[in-house]
């Protein structure tokens, strides 16, 4: 942090970027289903839940019996099973089983069914066996909505099912990959994702659990220019991630005979963890959720090129270009504290920054 102590800069820090900033901002490589839910095996035995359809199929070794017709001539053996329709599971999570009385089976698996229900014929039936099979399954399901072709509610198959399994069973995504970041809700937990991350990542293709809901959500990533720039406007990314380098040289490049090559400032909001690796000396509010940072870069060391094509630029960066260091410092700060009041686009920014650090 650079500068006198003044209230103005105790609500912010300026960093300068370098080899060190760069390699601590790198280690924040932004959310991850893997490092929010952190289970990546298969999903386990899907069992039986209120809402399901269930059928029931019960079979006897001979003619004759509770469930079987008798021969009628002596050529035919007769029927020796019977299909129960299907059945609902509702509240009292129980189904019924002829002779058999009422079963429960919330919760169970259909294998365990089936051996509930040999136990309530024994003695009842001859040598009877039974088959329960879910018809309609909607307790091991997902829902899947947003941005995708066709929105439904997806059962999730005995193998297991990861994201883009479902993603791929509705359809698809309807907007660009690029701009297309994929929201899994869990309990009390969700996560936003690019889907590009997805893509690339494998680790981050997690299975699915009955009861999750994911949102594929379109959001075009941009930044904002200001100052001695080629242009003063918001920038679309285009793609899912572009560093400090390219987004100089999409904004049009530093202006020759304006642009101060010391005076290259990015504004956005960092959390706590962060903010103390960058600058170990300030203190810290535990108040504070979110901390403005102005990062600045000189260009007139060579090095320094380099180190901006490893910055990683974040959707709503505010990337402004001096003319001349000392004076438009002075200038671009007193903007910085004004921005700082409460106010709409201040907030925006800050629940922007926040759902991206999740």
């Amino acid at each position: 942090m650079q500068g006198g102590d003044t209230e103005l800069e105790r609500r912010y820090v300026v960093v300068d970027i370098d080899e060190r900033v760069a390699a601590i901002l790198a280690r924040y490589p932004g959310p991850s289903f893997r490092a929010r839910f952190g289970d990546y095996r298969p999903a386990p035995n899907l069992r039986i839940g209120i809402g399901d359809d269930v059928r029931v199929t019960v079979w006897e070794a001979a003619s004759g019996g509770l469930f079987s017709s008798p021969a009628i001539d002596r050529f035919g053996t007769g029927s020796r099973s019977a299909l129960i329709p299907d059945q609902t599971i509702t509240q009292d999570g129980t189904i019924g089983v002829p002779y058999a009385g009422r079963i429960p089976v919330v919760g169970r698996t259909p294998a365990e069914v089936e051996q509930l229900v040999l136990q309530n014929l024994a003695g009842k039936a001859i040598e009877p066996q039974a088959l329960v099979a879910v018809t309609r399954s909607l307790s091991n399901s997902v829902t899947v909505t947003g941005e995708v072709t066709n929105g439904a509610r997806v059962p999730l198959s005995p193998r297991g099912d990861r994201v883009m399994d479902v993603i791929g069973t509705v359809g698809g995504v309807r907007g660009a990959v690029a701009e297309t970041f994929v929201r899994l809700t869990r309990g009390n937990s969700t996560a936003t994702v690019p889907m590009e991350t997805i893509l690339s990542n494998p680790k981050e293709n997690v299975f699915l659990r009955p009861g999750d809901i994911l949102t594929l959500v379109r959001e075009p990533q941009t930044f904002t220019t200001f100052g001695a720039i080629g242009a003063n406007t918001v920038v679309p990314f285009n793609k899912i991630s572009i560093t400090l380098e390219e987004a100089i040289a999409r904004a049009g490049g530093l202006q020759d005979l304006r642009s101060d090559p010391d005076g290259i400032f990015l504004l956005r909001f960092e959390p706590p963890s962060i903010v103390r690796e960058l600058v170990p000396s300030r203190d810290i509010d535990k108040r504070e959720k979110l901390i403005p940072v102005v990062y600045r870069l000189s260009l007139r060391d060579t090095k320094n090129y380099f180190v901006a094509r490893t910055f990683a630029m974040r959707d709503k960066d505010v990337l402004y270009v001096a003319n001349a260091t000392a004076v438009e410092l002075q200038k671009f700060l007193t903007v910085v504290s004004t921005a700082l009041t409460p106010a709409t686009t201040v907030a925006t920014s800050a629940a922007t920054s926040a759902a991206y650090l999740r």
